[in-house]
C-alpha cells in the first residue's frame, strides 16, 4: 500500500474528540473562546494573547455591513425559501466578495512581498507600477462612502499597538500608502481592507487565511440578518424595490 493521507485536525473514537491533539470535552468547551478554538483548529499552534486578541477585534469590524448584496440575497433566498435556513446563510457567504467584503487577503499578500524582500519602499513602487500598468485599482486604497478617512482603520491599528504589536506590517502599509500617493498626485483614503491585511499579518495569520476569516465573521453577521428576517421582515420590500424600478424593453 503506498502513504496514506492524514489529517492534523480532528480525529475520534468512541469516547473522546481530539482537536489539533486537544481534547475537545477536557481542554476546549467552556475553557476556550470561539476565537482561540478557531486559530487552535486552523493553524495548528496554541495561539498568543496578542494573536487571539487582534483577530477577535477583526472579527468585530467586519461582521455587519449594512444591507449590501450578501445580505439581500440571505433576505430574498429566506424569503423564497423559508425552510432552508443553512440555503439563505450559504446564498449570502457566495456573494461575499471583494466588492463589498474587502480585499483584505490580497492586501496581506502585498505587504507579505513587501517585507520579505527587506526593502519595503522598493517593493511597494514596484507594486504600484504594476497595478498602474494593468489599470487595476489598488487593493485596500480609496473607499465609496469614507473619503478623507475610514473610521475603522485607526480603531484597528490602535488594538494592533495596544496589543504590542512590532508594526513591521503597518508600516509597510503606510509605505504602499505614500508609494501610491506619490505615483498618483493625490491622496486616497487607506480602507478597513488594507488595515486588516496589516493586523492579520501581525498576528501571525498567512494571507492565504485571510479571506477565511472575513467569511467567518460575515456568516454571523448574515445569521443576524437572518434571525431578524424572520422577526421583522423586509424581504418583500426589497424585492418590489428591485422589481418596481426595472422595465421590461424588448
Amino acid at each position: 500500500m503506498g502513504n496514506q493521507s492524514v489529517t492534523s485536525i480532528c480525529g475520534y473514537d468512541a469516547d473522546s474528540i481530539s482537536v489539533r491533539g486537544k481534547d475537545l470535552v477536557e481542554d476546549l468547551i467552556g475553557k476556550r473562546s470561539f476565537t482561540e478554538a478557531f486559530l487552535i483548529q486552523a493553524l495548528g499552534v496554541e495561539p498568543t494573547a496578542r494573536q487571539t486578541r487582534i483577530v477577535n477585534a477583526v472579527l468585530v469590524t467586519i461582521m455587519e455591513h449594512g444591507l449590501v448584496p450578501s445580505a439581500v440575497v440571505t433576505r430574498l433566498t429566506h424569503y423564497g425559501a423559508p425552510e432552508s435556513y443553512q440555503g439563505a446563510v450559504a446564498a449570502g457567504l457566495l456573494g461575499v466578495g471583494d466588492r463589498y467584503a474587502g480585499t483584505a487577503s490580497e492586501c496581506g499578500a502585498l505587504l507579505e512581498q513587501m517585507v520579505a524582500s527587506g526593502e519595503p519602499r522598493s517593493a511597494a513602487d514596484a507594486i504600484v507600477a504594476d497595478y498602474r500598468g494593468r489599470r487595476a485599482a489598488l487593493p485596500g486604497f480609496g473607499h465609496p462612502i469614507h473619503h478623507d478617512v475610514d473610521p475603522r482603520v485607526k480603531r484597528l491599528l490602535s488594538v494592533c499597538e495596544e496589543a504590542g504589536c512590532e508594526g513591521t506590517y503597518i508600516a509597510a502599509m503606510s509605505t504602499l500608502e505614500s508609494a501610491l500617493n506619490e505615483a498618483l498626485g493625490k491622496q486616497l483614503v487607506t480602507n478597513i481592507s488594507a488595515a486588516i491585511g496589516a493586523a492579520l499579518a501581525e498576528a501571525g495569520v498567512p494571507s492565504g487565511m485571510m479571506r477565511g476569516v472575513i467569511l467567518v465573521a460575515r456568516c454571523a453577521g448574515l445569521v443576524g440578518h437572518l434571525f431578524e428576517e424572520s422577526q421583522r421582515p423586509i424581504a418583500d420590500d426589497l424585492w418590489k424595490g428591485a422589481q418596481d424600478p426595472i422595465s421590461y424593453e424588448p
